[in-house]
């Protein structure tokens, strides 16, 4: 059994490699990967079963219509949305298991993560009835806006209070290309204080576009 996944960034690349991931397609929000993307990375993958983790919400066509025009293989889409549910899924993969097992575990299993990201509005416009003006930092859940401010690290903050709750264990924070490995330190020290009983770790990502991406859990 095989993986790919759709990724941005150096680090989350690695992060991919190390868990077990056989190919990465190079894409996020303003470079969805094709079919024929998805087609040529299965080709490149030396197994016959095959899982992909789109990690995007306007990506999960694309692999399904690779699904639907590979014969040779199994091909199996796990309908990842976000980056942190795909490494959730990965994490759970279970070597000694069945694809359908497999599969049926790390469905369940990305049910369990929250995720954010935080980045920054190109336009003026009103999204979930918030209005957002250019340059506005906002942070984005899986359900929609959840914060909108003029600063990184505390429109963070505002999103983080929506995403922890009382069964919260861990946060992982994956920073961005355009944060300095020390601001991200010094903001995860933060975090840790704010959420003492939940475990916080930071990662560098290197992705664009994204201050954080965050996974709640």
């Amino acid at each position: 059994m095989g993986f790919i996944a759709v990724s941005i960034g150096e680090g989350l690349n690695e992060i991919f490699r190390e868990l077990g991931v056989d190919y990465i397609i190079e894409g996020g929000q303003t470079m969805n990967p094709s079919t024929e993307d998805m087609l040529n990375a299965i080709e490149h993958v030396n197994a016959d079963t095959v899982f992909i983790l789109p990690n995007n919400k306007n990506i999960i066509l694309a692999a399904n219509q690779a699904k639907a025009l590979v014969e040779d293989k199994d091909i199996v889409v796990i309908p990842t949305k976000t980056v942190p549910q795909g490494i959730t899924a990965v994490i759970n993969f279970m070597p000694e298991a069945d694809a359908a097992a497999n599969e049926e575990t790390m469905l369940e299993e990305m049910k369990n993560v929250k995720s954010g990201q935080v980045t920054y509005a190109v336009r003026d416009t009103r999204i979930d009835d918030k209005e957002i003006h250019e340059g506005d930092i906002m942070g984005i859940g899986d359900s929609g806006i959840l914060a909108v401010g003029q600063d990184v690290e505390a429109t963070t903050r505002e999103m983080l209070v929506k995403l922890v709750d009382d069964d919260s264990e861990l946060i992982s924070l994956y920073y961005g290309e355009e944060v300095k490995r020390e601001d991200a330190e010094r903001f995860t020290a933060e975090i840790e204080e704010l959420y003492p009983d939940v475990d916080v770790d930071a990662h560098f990502g290197g992705q664009p576009i994204y201050y954080y991406v965050l996974a709640v859990e």
